[in-house]
């Protein structure tokens, strides 16, 4: 009998082994451990080892593909022994597999179905130094500290790493178990030097302690927020229990709830506002918060519950008070001022709350705006203002319907709630420039808010509440008539504000402009003194439009300069001097001559002055938004086909007159004056009106245009310093014109001595105060003969 011993497994392996493609990690050698095979050829392959009690070779797929070959598989693999097989269902197999050791596809003997391929095994590069040995510590330490942090490391697993006696094998059972890439993992399965690959284990040892202590910071951060928020749960849930008993309200939506029911009930609503109100706190109360309906419902009931339900007490105003209030505020103005001192009068002896309706029409800068804030102030009422300009959409007036998001009330909702009072000054600005769109008519909507007859019921879209505005002071201005609707001027009381002379500029700007210009620029009050001729210079030079406002502007240029001229100075100054400085500040007298200094030459010249001063030319008046003004009309005839032309950006009304006009004067050249109809036939006239990029429209430069021709006709100047307007009718007859008041302040700052007007515009004459018609006669005329008596006299 021959001596027999026994071999290790790990041994005896065979050179050719059938290979098992892996599709998910590599499994490394010394590990015991189950695997799923599904593939037919594989379990083909796993059927005939367990048959023939072989060994296989499992190999990491290096491209994933249903059908492997050995091109898609590394060149290294382990060499495993199936323990055990389990048949599943599907037809696929678990086994359970012993590995062995490293091998490296060394020849393919079959390349698919089933793979088969020469190896050769690989053994590990032993490196006996006290390196490894530390190196094998520090795993087996660094992999306790994580194990005991890892609930998914087992007592198995731990006993195990410490059993391991052999260096390599630990590196390679720390690397199976540890939480890398299958390709790293791939990677340290083909190092053979064992120093280096424990160093490399040692590396993602490493990398997996940071994971864990990000981890844990995180999971740490968390418990916190629980803890924190079942601690705050618990303190609200003993809040609401101390509440409960002690019989307060509970939570945010029951504060709310007991807020507006306390508030609407102390108005005391009747009929429909009742019934809607309490519909709505209803339905409030039974809303869970956190839906979408809540905040619309709780919107609507705070825009009811800020609103001035009750009716307004009764009024206490002093009418000299009030007057004195006025004059106060605004130099001039006599008519407007009168005007409301008699609404205001009537009110307090009717003892009525009733609002009214007010349209301040004028030029830019005449204190509209301003005369609204101090009736305000002269009524002791709140004061709200909005402007309409620009504005196209209806719903800013009357407000959004509930069913859009973000719906809100008009602006008249809007504004009582913020002065909380039923009867303020409203002032609407700008109504004159309203637009309509496919969003609908503000205008239109206007007409409802400003009629007395109906706005004691208005409904806004929004509240969709009868709410009564008609104890409301309207007060609306506008540059212009023109473009307001007929039926929106029905319901106003119509004030026109006129345009200043230069006299009135001249006292505006010592009592109001000056001294808010020297406050605005930092400058004291008597620091800077105007001459009258000065201030007078500024009006006629440098703003000679109606309003005010282009002279606070050049008050504040000189103003700006000053200021700059002071600082310049004091900088040059020690810190003592220029305290000094300070203390006594530098006087500064404005004379004519400084004015030209820091304004440059006029805008205006002094001599330049519209005026006819050749044959063919006449000054007519007109009336814009911007005031009244002076127009030139020029007239000039050349040799040529007979006709008309006519430039200057005119209007279709002002073509027609033209037409008119040329006639009546063609009629009384021939008739009155002898010349000869033959001249028409040669001649071509040509009429101008200077400014030819300013439209210009209307019929009252009739008489005007007529003029002109005639004084072409007759080759005579007119008269020098008359101006003139009035409509002209086909018969020669002088029709009356609008805006006599601005037209005959335009003549006075043209330096008109004269002024024709239609004998039916007398009436408006005492409306024009006395100091504006100082220095200028007046001539009505009712035909067109009696305008050539006085411009073209024989």
């Amino acid at each position: 009998m021959s001596d027999q011993s026994l071999v290790p497994i790990d041994q005896n392996l065979p050179n050719k082994l059938p290979l098992v493609a892996l599709m998910g990690r590599p499994i490394f050698p010394g590990i015991f451990t189950p695997i799923m095979i599904g593939n037919p050829a594989d379990v083909k392959v796993v059927d005939d080892a367990v048959a023939r009690d072989a060994l296989i070779g499992l190999v990491m797929l290096s491209n994933e593909t249903e059908t492997p070959s050995i091109t898609d598989l590394h060149k290294v693999g382990t060499a495993a022994k199936i323990v055990k097989k389990i048949n599943l269902p599907d037809g696929g197999v678990n086994i359970f597999i012993s590995t062995l050791k490293r091998f490296r596809i060394k020849k393919t003997l079959n390349a698919i179905n089933p793979i088969v391929a020469a190896v050769d095994y690989m053994d590990d590069e032993e490196d006996d130094t006290s390196e490894v040995k530390a190196l094998t510590r520090a795993l087996i330490s660094e992999m306790k500290q994580i194990s005991e942090n890892n609930p998914l490391f087992s007592e198995e697993m731990r006993l195990n790493m410490i059993n391991i006696d052999h260096p390599g094998k630990i590196a390679d059972f720390i690397a199976s178990i540890l939480n890398i890439d299958k390709g790293e993992q791939q990677k340290i399965l083909e190092i053979l030097n064992v120093r280096k690959r424990m160093e490399q284990v040692l590396v993602f040892i490493k990398k997996e302690q940071e994971l864990l202590r990000i981890q844990k910071k995180i999971q740490k951060e968390i418990n916190e927020k629980i803890e924190k928020s079942q601690r705050d749960y618990f303190l609200k849930e003993e809040l609401k229990a101390i509440k409960t008993e002690l019989g307060m309200t509970t939570d945010a939506k029951s504060s709310e709830y007991q807020r507006f029911k306390e508030k609407l009930d102390a108005f005391k609503f009747e009929g429909e506002i009742k019934e809607t109100v309490d519909q709505e706190l209803e339905k409030f109360n039974l809303m869970d918060p956190n839906s979408a309906e809540f905040i619309v419902t709780r919107n609507y009931l705070d825009v009811i519950a800020g609103l001035p339900w009750n009716d307004p007490a009764p009024e206490h105003f002093d009418l000299k008070t009030a007057q004195a209030i006025l004059e106060e505020d605004h130099y001039g103005l006599k008519d407007v001022k009168t005007r409301i001192v008699e609404y205001l009068a009537v009110r307090k002896l009717r003892k009525d709350t009733r609002g009214s309706i007010v349209c301040l029409v004028g030029p830019p800068g005449v204190g509209k705006t301003s005369v609204g804030r101090s009736i305000a102030r002269s009524l002791g009422k709140q004061f709200f203002r909005f402007s309409v300009g620009g504005m196209r959409d209806e719903a800013e007036i009357k407000g959004h319907r509930r069913t859009y998001i973000g719906a809100l009330p008009g602006k008249i909702i809007q504004g009582l709630k913020i002065v909380k009072a039923k009867d303020p000054v409203f002032m609407i600005d700008e109504i004159d420039k309203m637009g309509a769109s496919y969003q609908g008519d503000p205008a239109s909507a206007l007409l409802e808010v400003l009629d007395p007859e109906q706005n004691s019921s208005f409904r806004d879209h929004y509240l969709d509440l009868p709410f009564d505005i008609s104890h409301i002071f309207f007060i609306v201005t506008a540059n212009t008539l023109d473009t307001i609707p007929t039926p929106l001027q029905d319901r106003m009381e119509i004030i026109q504000l006129p345009g200043y002379i230069d006299t009135e500029k001249l006292e505006i700007a010592r009592r109001y402009l000056v001294p808010k210009s020297l406050e605005k620029n930092g400058l004291k009050k008597n620091q800077v003194r105007y001459t009258k001729d000065s201030l007078l210079h500024i009006a006629n030079g440098y703003a000679r439009e109606a309003g005010v406002r282009n002279f606070e502007k050049n008050l504040d240029k000189i103003h700006r300069k000053i200021a700059k001229q002071i600082i310049e100075t004091e900088e040059g100054l020690s810190e003592k001097k220029a305290e000094k400085a300070r203390a006594n500040p530098e006087k500064f007298n404005i004379d004519k001559k400084l004015i030209e200094k820091h304004l440059g030459k006029p805008i205006f010249p002094e001599g330049e002055v519209k005026k006819a001063d050749r044959p063919g030319m006449s000054v007519g008046l007109a009336w814009t938004s911007m005031g009244g003004d002076t127009l030139v009309i020029e007239a000039l005839s050349v040799p040529g086909k007979e006709g008309l032309t006519l430039t200057g950006m005119m209007g279709d009304t002002m073509k027609e007159s033209a037409a008119i006009a040329m006639t009546v004067a063609r009629k009384l050249a021939v008739e009155r004056y002898g010349l000869a109809a033959e001249w028409f036939d040669k001649n071509h006239i040509h009429l101008h009106i200077p400014e030819g990029a300013t439209p210009k429209d209307g019929p009252s430069a009739g008489i005007t245009m007529a003029t002109a021709f005639l004084s072409l006709m007759r080759g005579k100047t007119i008269a020098d310093r008359l101006v003139m307007t009035g409509e002209l009718s086909l018969t020669g007859q002088v029709l009356p014109i609008g805006g006599l008041k601005e037209k005959t302040i335009a003549a006075r700052r043209n330096k008109a001595r004269h002024i024709i007007i239609p004998k039916q515009n007398v009436r408006d004459l005492d409306e024009i105060p006395d100091h504006v018609k100082k220095g200028i006669e007046f001539h009505p005329v009712e035909r067109f003969e009696e305008v050539l008596g006085l411009a073209l006299p024989d």
